[in-house]
């Protein structure tokens, strides 16, 4: 089937009626018309739609090569450099639905899976290890362009090097039978976004040192027998859009996945007890250039909406006449053109690599990647220090449909806006800040692409440092 529409994602998702808990209670009926969800589900559709937008389809997707159907682009296996830059403003059109609020809007995981695909190679003729299942998913996804969520980790009981589980019952999702028709899980796995409110669910675990059999990958439906989602509390305040701007309508669960005996079928395991490559398909795979090309495409929709927040905010209280005022909005300014100087390195300098596709300089986006964990909440500060007590005086929606409007147009007005349209500015920014919805994204993205040390840690490591020592022996002579 061709691209589907925002009502046919809906509509499927409703239909599975997966087994998701929020608050000690289980989801009954339709979940895109539960409050925590339905904000979300309705601009996830909107996504889709704009995929069968006359005026932007031929932006949004490309003809597979299997069916001769228009697909996502996100699923494209990139071979020029042109294919990049496509790939790229594809994922900042659909970023700018949400202004990048989305960290796991479905082109994430299609990505994800194409980079799986495209490195199945490096499964041959390893044990317990199946390569055309993999190729043969990333298709059947791609093709009736399914929804995925994910989990890469485990439960958060003990964080040192010497752990060991020893719990009578898994607590970290692990194979505990293999029968004729596959793999059974069970026990949970952290931290699946979009738990619930996808058609499936991709796992890969690096699993533990000598530990062969907890180190697995596999993709199952989200319905599956066993599955259950326990969500955190849910962030949205209200269905207002003048109250809660931004966690009204994109505010994505994250979720505890319960695996209760789990059967995964035999077709959909893509390895399992072979540890050692558990522990490296991830890395040797293309998964973190690619993963990493589409976060920093999203990354930087996300600091333009910010700069806007923060040059409104500017413009409406009339302060940039003070020399610091000019000196935080020129911090996001220069943050912003670094991100869009370095996505553009990233796909002038990208190579082709042993899988066949044009991969984006690695190093440039994980230099990226380790800016914005830094700077991020250092923009939701600028906001706040710029804001300062405008950000409390924010009434509500109602308050300006009730007998106190007068006070509020008289005391409440600023020098570039009306009473109404300041305090409608000031709760955007509220939200994107300070909301328990705002201060998600600052943990968020401290830490989406992990430690944010061990990440830099590894730039340290991999770097070509070997030039610039030699550089420095050559001036000594």
């Amino acid at each position: 089937m061709p691209a589907i529409t925002g009502a046919q994602y809906i509509d499927r998702i409703n239909k599975l009626n997966t087994n998701v808990w929020i608050d000690g209670k289980q989801v009954m009926g339709n979940i895109s018309e539960h409050p925590a969800f339905k904000g979300v589900m309705q601009s996830q559709a909107s996504l889709y739609d704009l995929q069968n937008d006359d005026k932007l389809k031929d932006k949004m997707t490309y003809t597979s090569p299997s069916t001769g159907e228009a697909v996502g682009l996100s699923f494209l296996m990139p071979k020029t450099k042109e294919d990049l830059a496509k790939k790229r403003a594809m994922v900042q059109q659909w970023a700018r639905e949400s202004n990048g609020m989305m960290g796991r809007s479905p082109d994430y995981m299609n990505t994800t899976l194409m980079t799986l695909a495209a490195s199945a190679h490096l499964l041959e003729g390893e044990e317990n290890c199946f390569p055309e299942n993999i190729r043969k998913y990333y298709e059947y996804v791609r093709d009736n362009d399914l929804s995925l969520t994910h989990t890469f980790i485990e439960p958060q009981v003990d964080r040192s090097l010497n752990y060991w589980e020893r719990s009578a019952e898994p607590i970290s999702a692990s194979i505990v039978d293999r029968t004729d028709e596959g793999l059974v899980i069970k026990g949970a796995r952290l931290l699946a976004t979009q738990g619930g409110i996808t058609d499936e669910m991709l796992l890969v675990s690096a699993g533990r040192p000598y530990d062969d059999e907890s180190g697995f990958a596999f993709s199952i439906p989200s319905n599956s027998k066993g599955l259950k989602f326990i969500c955190r509390e849910s962030f949205v305040g209200g269905d207002s859009k003048f109250n809660y701007p931004l966690s009204s309508r994109f505010e994505e669960m994250d979720t505890i996945v319960v695996f209760d005996n789990v059967l995964v079928p035999w077709d959909r395991v893509f390895f399992y007890d072979n540890i050692d490559v558990a522990q490296s398909y991830l890395n040797q795979s293309s998964f973190q250039p690619f993963a990493l090309h589409q976060v920093l495409s999203r990354q930087i929709v996300k600091t333009e909406f910010m700069l806007g927040i923060v040059l409104s905010i500017i413009d409406s209280i009339n302060i940039s006449i003070y020399q610091h005022v000019q000196e935080k909005a020129a911090e996001i300014m220069v943050a912003l053109e670094t991100l869009k100087a370095l996505v553009i390195k990233s796909e002038v300098e990208a190579k082709v690599n042993e899988s066949g596709l044009m991969q984006p300089d690695f190093i440039t986006l994980r230099i990226a990647n380790n800016i914005f964990a830094k700077v991020y909440p250092r923009f939701t500060e600028i906001v706040q220090l710029l804001g300062a007590s405008g950000l409390m005086s924010i009434p509500t929606e109602s308050a300006f449909h009730s007998p106190i409007r007068k006070d509020l147009d008289q005391y409440l007005q600023s020098k570039g806006n009306n009473a109404e349209d300041r305090v409608k500015l000031f709760r955007l920014a509220w939200d994107a800040t300070m909301s328990p919805f705002g201060t998600r994204q600052t943990l968020y993205e401290r830490f989406f692409f992990g430690d944010p040390v061990r990440l830099t840690m590894g730039i340290y490591q991999d770097y070509d440092k070997k030039q610039y020592v030699e550089l420095i022996k050559r001036k000594l002579e």
